[in-house]
């Protein structure tokens, strides 16, 4: 079915992942994309040539590895289409992404609002590079709302969001914020990793700018690098692409074919990790252990209500803070003996992580104030009660350790 059959039909997400970007006839009847691996592209006479030059821009067109290849048009344009968005382009990595996303629009002397929940990469970018580049960056509270106006000046670039927070898991009043930076015609930009584009849909809540560490959900293999950058309007679409070639970032066409292949089974992985995660933030909260579970489906959890009313499903990513300030050595105990959880930084594969978080070292627009450590759990799509067996043996290891301090 092509493109245009598509978009004038009133398909769901699940048809949709599995239909967008493929066109078998072009390609002998292969049913995905092949993977076209190259840099240089030979064009028959220099009329062509040139001609190609003036259009390398634009969607679709084959003249220069760097610009894209079939393999990556596919993916960005089954990716904007689930987005909702006017194209999407690919980079390396997902902060590639971020950073390409926000060069776009900042200049210097000008000023970005990002929440301080924010992906820690996020605020390095913006404390290093941003700021050598003479950008202000004014971190604020990620529940702020409808209070982002008064933040807003002249100069403001861009407002940067993350809901919910990679690590606390605050949700943010989207509308509210999108709102006031519209009232200032300045463009607001969202990490949308946790969710997706199909568990949170940033256009229809009036965002300008959608961002994915595809590495993540999209890919779900922990086996690929990938950022997608997508835009709600032309006019932003070829500012943000025309920024990434300015900065030489491309994606690998091995990297788009595992984008592509991962993106066709996100809605059934996305659906176990929920559960999975839903199933092991409700026990966690059980446990004498935990004083809180940060997971926004969960009533505590900040901006639970906010997460009600706009998004459709939940990931398998959460956080928990224990009960007391335990020793390291009994910390160290539960977490390296997990038999089932990896220790590792990414998340969105198939496999379950978890790692301990340090918001207290981050934060500067709000406090972040906790009676014991934060560890952030990646719930991956193995048999829930075998990892509640393991964390339980954890959980003992983590009491007869800090018993014997």
């Amino acid at each position: 079915m092509a493109k245009k059959d598509l978009e004038d039909k009133d398909l769901k997400p699940d048809t949709l992942l599995s239909h967008l970007g493929r066109d078998p006839a072009r390609f002998g009847g292969a049913v995905n994309t092949p993977v076209f691996r190259c840099s240089t592209v030979l064009t028959e006479g220099m009329e062509r040539f040139e001609a190609g030059r003036e259009r390398r821009f634009e969607k679709n067109e084959f003249v220069y590895g760097r610009l894209g290849t079939p393999t990556t048009f596919s993916l960005e344009e089954a990716l904007a289409g689930i987005e909702g968005g006017h194209g999407t382009v690919l980079t390396s990595s997902g902060l590639a992404a971020i950073a390409c996303a926000l060069l776009a629009f900042a200049e210097a002397g000008g000023h970005i609002l990002v929440t301080d929940s924010a992906y820690e990469p996020t605020r390095r970018f913006c404390d290093g590079l941003l700021a050598r580049l003479g950008v202000e960056t004014e971190y604020y509270d990620p529940l702020i709302g409808a209070g982002i106006a008064g933040r807003l000046r002249p100069e403001t670039r861009a407002v940067f969001c993350e809901s919910p927070g990679s690590l606390t898991f605050e949700v943010q009043d989207l509308p509210a914020i999108a709102a006031a930076a519209k009232a200032k015609r300045v463009p607001v930009l969202i990490d949308n990793t946790w969710a997706t584009p199909l568990f949170l849909k940033p256009f229809d809540l009036g965002l300008d700018v959608s961002i994915q560490a595809a590495t993540k959900y999209v890919v779900g293999h922990s086996d690929a690098m990938l950022g997608s950058i997508t835009a709600a309007e032309e006019a932003l679409y070829w500012q943000i692409r025309k920024t990434v070639y300015a900065l030489g970032n491309a994606a690998g066409p091995d990297d788009a074919y595992l984008g592509l292949r991962g993106l066709r089974t996100l809605s059934v992985r996305l659906q176990r990790h929920q559960e999975n995660g839903l199933k092991l933030a409700r026990w966690f909260e059980t446990r004498p252990e935990v004083r809180q579970v940060l997971h926004p489906a969960l009533p505590g959890c900040p901006g639970h209500e906010l997460w009600r009313r706009d998004f459709s499903g939940a990931s398998g990513l959460f956080s928990i803070v224990l009960a007391e300030d335990y020793p390291r050595a009994a910390l160290a105990a539960m977490v390296d003996g997990l038999e089932l959880f990896g220790i590792g930084a990414s998340w969105g594969g198939y496999e379950s992580l978890v790692i301990p978080g340090h918001p207290e070292h981050t934060r500067t627009a709000t406090e972040w104030q906790a009676p014991g450590a934060l560890l952030r759990f990646h719930i991956g799509l193995e048999d829930p009660d075998d990892l509640i067996a393991d964390l339980e043996a954890g959980f003992a290891r983590l009491s007869a350790r800090a018993a014997a301090e």
